[in-house]
């Protein structure tokens, strides 16, 4: 049985642009405006700059915006100081590197803060921008250094538990072939966070077949639906991977039935194929565009790389379990 992989050049191009149009995430906390504006203007050029008048309101900016590269506190705020805002970040963004600013001589604090691991550096007031400036973009290239560590190891977990995954429900007779598929489903769409995940068979004449595997994180679409959708369809009839990491760029998607009522916002679609045609599709979608989600160019090649593993099982596996075949309206 012989298996084709879609191209993979192109995507690989369209990740890229999209890696480059992204600027890292800091974040600035000082209780006094003048100096966070200051701070606003010295770094929004080459960074996206969140500000934060408290060691509260941090935390909590932090809380709805998740992992930003660098953190930047002045040590003497009012009832949280600098080195304990940044020492309750560190459990849940052990990655995020921390500068404290201080203009006084708050030397057991900050020895304490450092020797724990919680600052990077600190720089004392007054501050130099120039100086300053590359004191973060150093930090920011610590950053990525920490953030490509820990995503490769990521990337491995998942890599081996989607195979193990796919190896089971493919080997696993006790159960239908549609609850396999929708736990399949399940495990993609955990593994990337989509909001939605469909593993659809299709027949010779491109319709969509039974048995059908769903996972969504809440009721926002329908198979039936699905089958409408132009990606989908695209990928169907050119055999080809298709990304679009924000619906809103394209004005037949932004207007289209299917992203109006469901409000997907990036929509990955890999051909699963057998023997040179396509015999299913896995579709992978989000409410967000990927410029604000956690998802990076290697997230989205590594699943194409797994998609190939699974059309390998998919295919051997729908042959001998599916029911006999039934085109969906």
């Amino acid at each position: 049985m012989s298996q084709t992989t879609p191209s993979i050049e192109k995507l690989s191009e369209q990740l890229s642009a999209l890696d480059r149009t992204q600027k890292l995430k800091i974040l600035v906390v000082d209780d006094e405006p003048d100096n966070l504006d200051l701070l606003y203007r010295t770094f929004r050029r080459e960074f996206q700059v969140l500000r934060a008048e408290s060691g509260a309101e941090a935390l909590e900016m932090l809380e709805n915006e998740g992992e930003v590269a660098v953190i930047i506190s002045d040590q003497r705020m009012p009832e949280m100081k600098g080195t304990e805002f940044l020492s309750k970040t560190v459990p849940q963004f052990p990655n995020t590197v921390r500068i404290i600013l201080t203009g006084f001589t708050d030397v057991e604090d900050l020895v304490e803060a450092i020797n724990a691991g919680q600052v990077y550096k600190y720089i004392t007031k007054p501050w130099n921008p120039n100086d300053l400036k590359n004191v973060v973009i150093h930090a920011t290239e610590n950053y990525q250094l920490l953030r490509q560590q820990a995503d490769a190891v990521y990337r491995a977990q998942l890599q081996a538990q989607l195979l193990s995954q796919i190896v089971q429900e493919t080997n696993h007779s006790a159960v239908s072939p549609s609850v396999a598929l929708n736990n399949l489903a399940e495990a993609f769409s955990e593994g990337l966070s989509a909001d939605v995940c469909c593993i659809q068979p299709v027949d010779e004449n491109a319709a969509f077949s039974q048995p059908q595997g769903l996972y969504q994180s809440s009721a926002i679409t329908r198979l039936e639906a699905l089958a409408e959708e132009p990606l989908i369809q695209e990928a169907i009839a050119t055999a080809s991977i298709q990304l679009v990491a924000d619906t809103a760029d394209y004005d037949h998607l932004s207007t289209h039935p299917y992203y109006l009522q469901t409000r997907i916002a990036s929509h990955l679609v890999i051909p699963l194929m057998q023997r040179g045609q396509v015999f299913a599709i896995l579709s992978m979608q989000w409410d967000s565009p990927l410029s604000q989600l956690n998802v990076i160019k290697e997230d989205i090649l590594l699943i194409h790389l797994i998609a190939h593993q699974l059309s390998l099982s998919l295919a051997y596996y729908l042959q001998h379990n599916a029911p006999a075949p039934q085109s969906v309206s």
